[in-house]
């Protein structure tokens, strides 16, 4: 019996021996229907496979992720420096992860439900989840987890945030997580990793920041620890991890280099040489010599807000409105960013991005302001000054009779003698008094800066950063119960509305309806001027231009751009949809 491939090429030979038996002029006709029969099949094809087609990531390659430090604690009851903090999330997952557009979304967890009164969280873990050993995920670890960062002798820098919640085991697959007050921000907590309690918990607490597990860990994350490198003096500098392709997860890159340094001349070097292909370890004065140089920067604002924060508990001319008004009116934030940041912050003008009015940027990475838009802002500065009763006098400082005595407009600014708060400082010094505001500048320690200036409330202006987390909840900072030490309303800001609105937003579990509350809570705190507020800093990755990454939109902290790292990749192929790797799973 004659094979297909024998067959074709003798079928073809006979048709053209039918078309050379033909007369001469049917003969041409008959050749020049059969080639455009044939070219007519071959366009059909490619245009068909063309459209058809997409160019789809594929499984391959390696990413090697350039670190400043070193790791010893991978290990989410544990980890507090950002070498910990990036480990930890690329080897352990999650009941939830953050989604690229910001949202949360189930991971480890099938199911998450809360009760109607926000104080029970029904979670349904998924079934099929295991940890690198291969032992399955169950209620029992993540009951073990939570447990092991609320017992006080272990001093897990997380124990604030599971404070007076009770943990309840309801079969293998299924418990509640249980709080005494409602709180909607707290399901931000869900993107703890979970621990392996067969693997921990044997260990006396005293003992278990000791373990080799630290280093060594076992988790059930997108990646798994397949070797580990130590220097002359038995300090990690180097983990290769290989893609945990199983718990559903399907990621496009094989291997994660990660590649520990001491400093960053060491890591700017490793760049340059094309030795590492991606970090967030850059400062903002460094970035610019590698956006040249092969890399793609990939941006997104933090959410901590840098402001200065006003106690007019200490400052007759900080009382007047307009005053406050007119310090914030001459404050260039374009400016401030460029110089202080290089450029890598986003102005804001009230207490959260999201409930900022439009500022305009000028996104000048130089450090360049135009001069009519600074003079402009002067200009209207001291306009409202002048509106308000306030006069220059001999020395050029504004003066105002007030209470039948004279006040001059004259401002102790306090904040901490960090690089960066030195470098703001300075821009902000510079331009209130060109104004004719009279500035003293006082910078403290970290530590003597909290205790002696922070806690007691004794500053009239303070410059200074707040970190209010992914929730953005604005309560312990401007709620009016917050006033005094330990709370951090550092303005000693009082507003019966705002208190009722931060009230609202603490329990409400609309995610939309929470975040108009928040707006109109922020929109008044803005209005009223309290403190000026400045900017939020950017979280700025530097990476390959070879490397494709998922943004997260509206990340935490740095480590949270490894959130949706299975979808990275380096390589890519036109392929059908039913070829692609999550198609044929």
């Amino acid at each position: 019996m004659e094979s297909s491939t024998e067959s074709s090429p003798r079928l073809i030979d006979r048709f053209m021996d039918r078309i050379e038996s033909v007369p001469g002029s049917d003969k041409l006709l008959l050749r020049v229907a059969f080639f455009a029969i044939i070219g007519t099949g071959v366009w059909l094809i490619l245009t068909i496979n063309q459209q058809y087609t997409e160019n789809t990531p594929t499984r391959g390659g390696s990413i090697v992720e350039g670190i400043i430090g070193t790791p010893r604690f991978i290990n989410p009851a544990l980890a507090s420096t950002r070498a910990d903090q990036d480990v930890t999330a690329l080897i352990y997952n999650g009941l939830m992860k953050i989604a690229s557009d910001g949202t949360l979304v189930n991971d480890v967890a099938e199911s998450v439900n809360v009760s109607e009164d926000g104080l029970t969280y029904n979670i349904t873990l998924n079934k099929n989840i295991e940890f690198h050993d291969g032992t399955p995920l169950t209620a029992k670890d993540v009951a073990f987890t939570i447990r092991l960062i609320q017992n006080p002798d272990l001093k897990s820098p997380l124990r604030g945030n599971w404070n007076d919640v009770v943990v309840e085991e309801l079969g293998e697959y299924e418990l509640n997580i249980v709080l005494d007050e409602a709180y909607a921000p707290f399901i931000e907590n869900f993107t703890l990793g979970i621990m392996p309690s067969h693997a921990w918990s044997d260990l006396p607490i005293e003992q278990l920041p000791f373990s080799q597990l630290n280093t060594e860990p076992i988790g059930s994350g997108p990646f798994s620890l397949t070797s580990a490198k130590r220097d002359t003096s038995g300090l990690i500098n180097h983990y290769t991890l290989s893609a945990f392709r199983r718990n559903d997860l399907n990621s496009k890159i094989d291997t994660l280099e990660l590649v520990f340094f001491q400093n960053e001349e060491k890591l700017l070097s490793a760049l340059r040489s094309k030795e590492v292909d991606s970090t967030a370890y850059v400062s903002p004065s460094r970035i610019k010599e590698l956006t040249d140089d092969g890399f793609q920067l990939v941006e997104q604002a933090l959410p901590r807000s840098f402001g200065i924060f006003l106690n007019q508990n200490h400052s007759v001319a900080l009382r007047d409105k307009k005053v406050r008004e007119a310090l914030t009116t001459a404050i260039n934030r374009d400016e401030l960013i460029a110089k202080s940041l290089f450029g890598y912050g986003v102005p804001i003008a009230g207490p959260i991005a999201i409930a900022q009015p439009d500022i305009e940027s000028e996104d000048d990475i130089e450090g360049t302001v135009t001069q009519v838009s600074r003079e402009k802002e002067q200009e209207q500065a001291k306009e409202i000054l002048r509106g308000a009763g306030w006069k220059l006098n001999e020395v050029g400082i504004w003066q105002k009779e007030i209470d039948k005595q004279p006040v001059t407009l004259s401002i102790v600014l306090r904040t901490s003698n960090s690089d960066l708060f030195v470098s703001l400082v300075d821009v902000i010094a510079e331009q209130w008094r060109e104004i004719g505001v009279e500035v003293v500048v006082e910078q403290f320690e970290q530590t003597g800066l909290i205790q002696s200036v922070i806690r007691p409330r004794d500053f009239q202006a303070l410059l200074f950063g707040l970190d209010m987390s992914r929730s953005y909840d604005l309560y312990p900072f401007w709620h009016s119960s917050q006033q005094d030490d330990p709370g951090l309303n550092i303005a000693q800001y009082a507003n019966v509305n705002v208190d009722d609105l931060l009230e609202t937003a603490r329990i409400e579990q609309s995610e939309s309806v929470r975040h108009e509350t928040l707006i109109e809570a922020g929109e008044i705190i803005a209005e009223e001027s309290p403190a000026i507020f400045l900017f939020q800093p950017t979280l700025t990755y530097v990476v390959s231009s070879d490397v494709t990454v998922v943004e997260v939109n509206n990340p935490g902290r740095p480590s949270d751009r490894f959130s949706n790292v299975s979808e990275w990749h380096t390589e890519s192929d036109f392929l059908w949809p039913i070829f692609r790797d999550d198609a044929v799973q």
